[in-house]
């Protein structure tokens, strides 16, 4: 028997994140397991040589509120959110990082802003109360200067245009689609939710440094400019198309 739709879904999108996944998801199941309706999480592999699919098969395998999404043909950040908002059941469906750099008890005070009218909830390191405390001067720079750059060309009311910890009502999905490589998809994501009428409020949370694994983001200064490249085109063509 299909069990009832829950209120929200969590997508956890991963890929050799076996020395976190387990923690993040636990912590994620405490942190909304009040939630009137019910809590999904719904993790997306793309099938992790480190097994961290197998560590989910386990967890989904004991507890029905786990599903696990195993890719064995495709791979990719956006995609795998994509998939993860297809199979999500839920009628708020959100995302996040999975290396615990975005604490898991934030999800209440975006789920709070939903139930309060917004569309969508973005945890935000650039408003007040938000941090970065994660990354090197380097990466900070590199992550302020494309928000500021972003919000000067596109909207300025947006402050974190690159956060990926979302949660949003899941007719936004049913207008706006996800676009992008990366991290470009978020600022694509969100200018076009905000051009298309859906309300964003920004509640601040403090990004702090992994717990194990390896970073996916850049790790010098040519890779933070490369993928600037990618930013940077993206932020043209949503002001000029």
């Amino acid at each position: 028997m299909q069990p009832s739709a829950p209120q929200v879904s969590i997508v956890l999108p991963t890929y050799n994140e076996a020395g976190n996944i387990e923690l993040l998801i636990e912590r994620t199941l405490a942190a909304l397991g009040n939630t009137p309706g019910g809590v999904e999480v719904v993790v997306v592999d793309d099938d992790s040589p480190d097994g961290t699919w197998r560590l989910v098969a386990a967890i989904a395998g004991r507890d029905p509120r786990v599903r696990l999404v195993h890719r064995r043909n495709e791979s990719g950040l956006t995609s795998a959110i994509s998939r993860g908002i297809r199979e999500a059941r839920g009628a708020w469906v959100g995302w996040m990082d999975c290396d615990l750099s975005m604490p898991p008890e934030d999800w209440p005070q975006l789920a709070g802003a939903l139930a309060d009218g917004a569309d969508m909830a973005v945890g935000s390191r650039y408003v007040p109360g938000g941090g970065d405390v994660a990354h090197s001067l380097a990466g900070r720079a590199f992550s302020r200067i494309i928000n500021i750059y972003a919000g000067l060309v596109l909207d300025w009311s947006i402050k974190d245009y690159t956060s990926g910890f979302i949660l949003a009502r899941r007719d936004v999905f049913e207008r706006i689609d996800l676009r992008g490589d990366y991290g470009e998809y978020c600022i694509d994501m969100l200018y076009r939710a905000k051009k298309a009428g859906f309300t964003i409020r920004e509640l601040p949370y403090l990004c702090v440094p992994r717990e194990a694994g390896e970073s996916k983001t850049a790790a010098n200064v040519w890779g933070y400019l490369t993928r600037g490249v990618n930013y940077v085109t993206a932020v043209l063509k949503l002001r000029f198309s």
